[in-house]
């Protein structure tokens, strides 16, 4: 009797031991979950994620973002990352200090052009953001993509966005995004002008985006078709919150040129950082430089 007893109390004593055993490391995982979403959900950090057009490395911007941060009462950090066709991902730079607006880059060692390399680059940059949203637990971001980077971005947002619905982008800017490629006219659609009309559904219902036209003539930056860019409204038009069309004439208005214009870096400190920046140049009176479509217009 007495050792059933004592058998008995080694149970109970075993079984305590095993309860808190597995209760601590339970209790520490609970923690530590609830510290992370806390840091997710209350983060102030809300990137600008570029991506450079084709051709171009993740040094495409460092004109624009010295340029801004030459009047910005913080600085902004300028971290470039790469993705390797292998699928190593590198990163160069550093978050500086009560910067809650860093400046990202994200290139591509397939960095050519064309509608099979968009949709590559577009996988690629997929894994890169993975790897960003994880690194520095951000909440939202805007976006930025010069000339194919905008194809990049408009690809991303209709096949991989999804992916992250905690993550909100806030504003997109497409510099010089030939939408149709080459094509002067509407009536012929490319493939992969019919593909993001065919998924527009899938971007994000309340985002805001500016799509940029440079004109070195009357017709184009030099480069891209007037209205192969104009073509975007077909895309994002009364699919998200706001869809404005802007025009960039006079000097520094060819396509390379863009990101160093001075009405661009005025439309990315007004229109996509979160608090008004002194201007970078100066826009006319009579809206002769830079000039806005509603979003309704058809």
């Amino acid at each position: 009797m007495v050792k059933k007893r004592i058998r008995a109390i080694i149970g109970i004593v075993v079984c305590a031991i095993l309860i808190l055993v597995l209760a601590i490391p339970a209790y520490s995982w609970t923690k530590m979950n609830i510290n992370e979403l806390d840091r997710f959900y209350n983060s102030k950090l809300s990137p600008v994620i570029l991506i450079p057009g084709s051709s171009a490395t993740n040094n495409r911007f460092d004109g624009m973002v010295a340029d801004i941060n030459q009047n910005a009462p913080v600085q902004h950090s300028l971290i470039k990352v790469k993705v390797w066709n292998d699928g190593r991902i590198t990163i160069d730079g550093k978050k500086l200090k009560n910067d809650n607006e860093p400046f990202i880059v994200v290139g591509f060692e397939n960095n050519h052009d064309g509608y099979k390399n968009i949709k590559e680059q577009s996988k690629m940059f997929n894994a890169a953001f993975a790897m960003l949203q994880n690194k520095y637990e951000f909440n939202n971001y805007k976006g930025i993509g010069h000339s194919n980077g905008g194809l990049v971005y408009t690809d991303f947002l209709e096949r991989y966005a999804k992916n992250y619905p905690e993550v909100k982008i806030k504003k997109l800017l497409t510099m010089g995004t030939p939408f149709n490629f080459e094509e002067t006219s509407i009536h012929n659609r490319t493939q992969m002008l019919s593909d993001f009309i065919k998924h527009k559904k899938q971007l994000p219902k309340d985002l805001t985006v500016y799509a940029l036209a440079g004109t070195k003539t009357y017709t184009s930056d030099g480069i891209v078709p007037e209205e192969s860019v104009r073509a975007g409204k077909y895309i994002y038009q009364n699919q998200v919150k706001d869809y404005t069309e802007i025009t960039v004439t006079g000097s520094d208005a060819e396509h390379s040129d863009l990101p160093e214009n001075d009405e661009v870096i005025s439309t990315v400190t007004q229109r996509i950082l979160a608090k008004p920046q002194p201007q970078n140049g100066t826009t006319a009176d009579d809206g002769s430089v830079v000039t806005h479509k509603d979003s309704k217009e058809k």
